[in-house]
Order: structure tokens, then C-alpha cells, then sequence
């Protein structure tokens, strides 16, 4: 039976083939990155809204961190360590709703709690190596912090987009409830808005998302594309609908040129960390654009 993705493949290789667009897309491999691609970009542009506006910038670190110690653990168990999403959504799932149950209920600020879940995500993930070591080759577990958006295959697609649509279910309709929250818990309180319920929901969210992406982009990179574009927008727009939609624009461009501006021009620059230096990048000009242009120094959302 064929790959469910074979069509969408077939034809962006006949473009390439025909001379629409460059011919290094004529090989699957990088295909398969360019459809990740523009799954990734619009997500994490979305959602790295909502992570700025509630200041949780390193809580896909902490999450990421303790994918990798999800993947020891499914080796352990007998899990293939080449796709271990199992072990990696249980353990990271259980591992997010503990953190904000944690920052609930100890009242601590959210960068300091992250930061010591962030510490012991990584000291249990580096014992769990340890007893894997002797299993697997360690070395392919830098996937997990570097990723690797060049070759994924269609199990990664699936589990990209079986994400996707459960986040795109689950947010579109909580979207405005879910930004307001974020941006003015208070005043979601008094409109009748169960803040506390929408931040566990949050949390599920980014935690898939985050978990979806590590081994296409890396645990290391999903932050920062969660925040340099939303920080981006922030640095132009002052309503909510731009703030949103220029971030989802500037992930995905970043995204797209991360991918196709390294073997266009022959750059001796890894895929994911094109990425997020394209990123940079346009944010480094929001920045200039934002001290120099009068209209947009007040720019604050």
C-alpha cells in the first residue's frame, strides 16, 4: 500500500523536476521536511503566543529535556528507540501536569520551578542513559536534542499531524479564552473563565507539541522556535490579532528558508539550526524596526 503522503510528495518532486522550484526538492527526504515544515511553523507560531504572553519561555526546555529521559525509559522497556512516542508522551505528559500542579500549589514563579523540574528532568535522564548505554548507540539519542527535520519519515509525519489536529480541535475553539487568560488572569476570572482549568489544558498542548517536534527540530530548538517569532510579533503589533498572526507567519518562513536556504546555497549549517537563526534573524529586524519606526515603539502586547 502506498504512503499516505505520496501524492503531496509526488507533486511538489514534479515541480522540482519541471524547473518551478529548486531541484534539490526533487529528493523525498527533503520533501518530507518541507511538509513538516508547514505543520511546524503555523503550531508553534500559534501557540508561542500564549508561552510569552505567560512567560513560560523555558517550559518546553524542561519538557523537552524529559522527552529524552521518555526515550530511555521505552528502551528500557523494550521500546524501539528509533520512534519510543509512547514512553516519551507518558512520561513527558506526566511530567508537564505535575510542574504546573507543582506551581500551583507551591506559589513559586514559574521561571523557578521550571528551572528545578528543568534540573531534575535532566539528572534522571542522564542516570536512565546510562543503563541503555549498553542497548543502543547513545549517539542516535542526539536526535532527541538536535533533531533532525531532513529525515523523518512518514511514522514522524503521522504523529505530527495526528497532533496538530488534536491541538487545531483543541484550541480553535478555547483560542480567545486561552489568550486571555494568559495575557489577564484576572479579568478571565471575573468574565466567568476557568483559568486554572485552561492552564492545564495549555500545558497538555504545549507538552504534545513539544514531544510531536523533538525528533524533527530537537528538544533544544523547540523552544526557541516557540519564542523568537512570537517575540518577533511582539516587537510590532499592538493588537492580539496581529501579535498571533505575525508570529505563525514568522515560524513558518523560518521554517520554510531554514530548510531550503542551506542546500540552495551549499551552507554548512544544519537544517535546525538554520532554522532558528532565520528566526533570529527576523527578529533582530523587528527589533531595529521597532527602535527606529515611531508607530512602533509603543508596539506591546
Amino acid at each position: 500500500m502506498n504512503s499516505p503522503y505520496e501524492v503531496p510528495r509526488q507533486f511538489i518532486i514534479h515541480l522540482a523536476d519541471t524547473g518551478v522550484i529548486h531541484y534539490t526538492f526533487t529528493y523525498a527526504f527533503v520533501v518530507n521536511g518541507l511538509l513538516c515544515a508547514l505543520v511546524v511553523g503555523p503550531l508553534l507560531g500559534g501557540i508561542g503566543t500564549m508561552v510569552v504572553a505567560k512567560r513560560m519561555a523555558f517550559f518546553s526546555q524542561a519538557v523537552g529535556n524529559a522527552a529524552l529521559t521518555g526515550v530511555a525509559i521505552g528502551v528500557i522497556l523494550g521500546e524501539s528507540y528509533t520512534a519510543p512516542y509512547v514512553s516519551m508522551f507518558s512520561f513527558c505528559l506526566l511530567f508537564g501536569l505535575f510542574l504546573n500542579f507543582a506551581r500551583n500549589r507551591t506559589k513559586m514563579s514559574s521561571d523557578t520551578l521550571i528551572g528545578v523540574f528543568l534540573s531534575i528532568s535532566l539528572a534522571i535522564g542522564a542516570t536512565a542513559l546510562l543503563w541503555v548505554s549498553a542497548k543502543v548507540n547513545t549517539h542516535i539519542l542526539d536526535t532527541v536534542m538536535f533533531g533532525s527535520i531532513l529525515t523523518v519519515n512518514d511514522t514522524d509525519i503521522t504523529v505530527l499531524l495526528i497532533t496538530a489536529l488534536l491541538t487545531a480541535v483543541t484550541a480553535l475553539p478555547l483560542f480567545n479564552r486561552m489568550l486571555l487568560a494568559s495575557l489577564n488572569p484576572s479579568l478571565a476570572h471575573v468574565r466567568g473563565i476557568k483559568v486554572h482549568l485552561l492552564e492545564y489544558v495549555f500545558v497538555l498542548l504545549v507538552t504534545i507539541l513539544t514531544v510531536a517536534c523533538v525528533k524533527i527540530i530537537g528538544a533544544v530548538l523547540v523552544e526557541a522556535l516557540l519564542l523568537i517569532p512570537a517575540a518577533a510579533a511582539r516587537n510590532l503589533n499592538r493588537s492580539i490579532k496581529g501579535f498571533v498572526w505575525w508570529s505563525i507567519v514568522f515560524s513558518t518562513v523560518s521554517c520554510l528558508v531554514g530548510i531550503y536556504a542551506p542546500m540552495r546555497y551549499d551552507l554548512p549549517v544544519p537544517s535546525g539550526g538554520a532554522i532558528i537563526l532565520t528566526g533570529a534573524a527576523i527578529f533582530l529586524a523587528t527589533m531595529i524596526i521597532r527602535m527606529t519606526v515611531p508607530r512602533y515603539r509603543e508596539a506591546a502586547i
